[in-house]
């Protein structure tokens, strides 16, 4: 009997399988999650972020360094929010990066005719279309959404320049409602129409299903804006891409209002496992830390010690099972490899859970020469002492040369005394 090719098993010659557990969506010829593009918020969401101030030079570092790193779209603060605003846009797009410069605008001439004089690539358009917004925020019906749609676009687009038309709050909105004025403005010929989960309300099913309808109603490209209240955003874009979406928005670290949006580093840490040689080829990916230390001194914040890809713990390992298959073979407790983000792997040892072949490894890099014996001699020290407090890979290496000289002395009371002294709290 044949093996079967299903995940984790054999095929015709009995031999082990690699399966990509996503190949058969990949298949699917409206899934786009091996063509894509980022829209980075981070000028823009970002700014709605608690903490968030930043002056014009500060925004330009960061716009350079968002370039630097590859994305496609920068996404910039309305003009007609402030006269600084403006001020900013103007420089942003006088800069000459790779990226294509946009800026978001509520759906009023006023803001579009703003907004195409400071020299953006493109101009984002959002009006709210839920019942709760049309109730208690810009109290219009689907009418007058229609109709100032149909003025702005049509403005915008004399301009020669990219227009995206989005809803706000599309998740709390009527279907009918949502896919009849989506079918409209693709007929005025834009670029993107937009789908925001706004108050992150929304389930990978659901994005799925609503891009995939959205994706039957318009020829036009599809961009998604997924808040992150309910902690679904990373699976909300990778949903949407699956789906058929074009391109997602994102923020460094996720920053923006209240919790913020998809973050660029988990979107990149989802997107590597599903296509590595596409992410590794389309952006700068050691660049990645680099840009997010800068955002998050600028708004005063730390870089969370479980943040994908580049915080503190994202490549650490400290079992002792964990660190005998990671020194082994990386690939069986790492879905990322470290070093295509520029990153390092740390193996800790100095604690009550440390395995003898993590010790062992350590004692090879110091270029010591233990039996494997005298190594789990020693790492029984190790957990004895760590049992009243951590020991860090100071307190361990000096442990470790401190053995390894009474082990060559050949005077085994110094060895036991090396073994019997006690820890000190």
């Amino acid at each position: 009997m044949n093996g079967t090719t299903s995940n984790g098993a054999r095929n015709a010659n009995n031999t082990s399988v690699q399966i990509n557990p996503y190949t058969p969506r990949y298949a699917d010829l409206l899934s786009r999650v091996n063509n894509f593009s980022i829209i980075e918020s981070t000028l823009r969401e970002g700014e709605q972020f608690a903490n968030a101030f930043f002056d014009t030079a500060t925004k330009i570092e960061i716009a350079k360094a968002l370039d630097d790193f590859g994305v496609e779209y920068i996404e910039l603060t309305s003009p007609a929010a402030s006269e600084q605003s403006r001020q900013d846009c103007i420089a942003i797009c006088q800069l000459g990066l790779k990226a294509k410069i946009l800026t978001h605008i509520r759906c009023h001439i006023d803001d579009a005719k703003i907004a195409v004089e400071t020299g953006v690539d493109g101009v984002d358009v959002v009006i709210g279309t839920s019942s709760y917004l049309r109730e208690f925020s810009h109290g219009k019906d689907m009418a007058y959404i229609s109709a100032k749609a149909t003025e702005v676009i049509n403005f915008v687009k004399s301009k020669g320049i990219e227009v995206r038309f989005s809803s706000e709050d599309s998740f709390r909105s009527d279907l009918v409602d949502l896919l009849s004025l989506y079918r409209q403005v693709d007929t005025l010929g834009v670029n993107r129409v937009g789908i925001a989960d706004t108050v992150g309300c929304a389930n990978p099913r659901q994005v799925y299903e609503l891009v995939r309808t959205l994706r039957g109603v318009v020829s036009c490209d599809i961009e998604c804006h997924f808040h992150n209240d309910t902690g679904c955003s990373i699976a909300n874009a990778f949903a949407a891409l699956e789906a058929g979406a074009t391109h997602i928005d994102t923020s460094v670290l996720g920053i923006g209002e209240r919790n913020g949006i998809t973050p660029l580093g988990g979107l990149v840490a989802r997107m590597y496992t599903a296509d590595k040689d596409y992410i590794k080829y389309k952006y700068k990916l050691d660049k990645l830390r680099d840009v997010e230390n800068l955002v998050a001194n600028a708004v005063g914040v730390e870089v969370p010690f479980n943040n994908y890809i580049t915080g503190y713990c994202a490549f650490t390992h400290k079992a002792g099972i964990h660190a005998k298959a990671i020194l082994n073979n990386p690939s069986t407790y790492e879905i990322l490899k470290p070093e295509d983000f520029g990153m390092t792997r740390y193996v800790s040892i100095g604690h009550r859970l440390t395995g003898w072949n993590a010790v062992k490894n350590r004692v090879e890099q110091l270029d010591l020469t233990l039996t494997d014996e005298q190594v789990k001699q020693v790492t029984n020290k190790i957990k004895q002492l760590a049992d009243i407090r951590p020991q860090s890979m100071e307190d361990v290496d000096t442990l470790l040369r401190n053995f390894h000289h009474a082990v060559k002395s050949g005077d085994p009371s110094h060895v036991e005394n090396v073994l019997s002294t006690p820890a000190v709290k």
